[in-house]
């Protein structure tokens, strides 16, 4: 197994990158009106959580990590959100919103999975 030397090691910045392009590629077709709105707000969303865990894998303290784990976490949760708008206003049909939401629950399942193995690492042993 290769030792992880930069956030672009981590399988979930990856993923977390692929979503963001994806997000990208999609709102390209959305109604120019949407342009500074929810297209907007698609996109910072989706950009968020892999700039977090990349921020986040560079800090040396565990809760700082943490915190930016955190951060990416609630960004995957808006951008969930807006997944649930964007099928709702019709601009996507359900099968492209359910594949990107399986993306977006498996980000957060990892993103979960690395904040439990941190947090662990804080607990002391007695």
């Amino acid at each position: 197994m290769a030792k992880i030397q930069s956030f672009e090691d981590l399988t979930v910045w990856q993923k977390s990158h692929a979503l963001a392009l994806e997000i990208y590629k999609i709102t390209k077709h959305f109604p120019s009106e949407e342009k500074f709105g929810l297209v907007s707000q698609m996109r910072r969303a989706s950009v968020s959580v892999a700039a977090n865990i990349a921020e986040g894998f560079k800090r040396r303290g565990k809760r700082d990590k943490i915190n930016f784990y955190n951060i990416s976490q609630g960004s995957l949760t808006e951008l969930d959100y807006y997944l649930i708008l964007v099928k709702d206003l019709k601009y996507l049909d359900s099968d492209s919103v359910g594949k990107l939401k399986l993306v977006v629950d498996e980000v957060g399942k990892m993103l979960n999975g690395l904040i439990s193995a941190i947090e662990l690492s804080l607990t002391p042993v007695y």
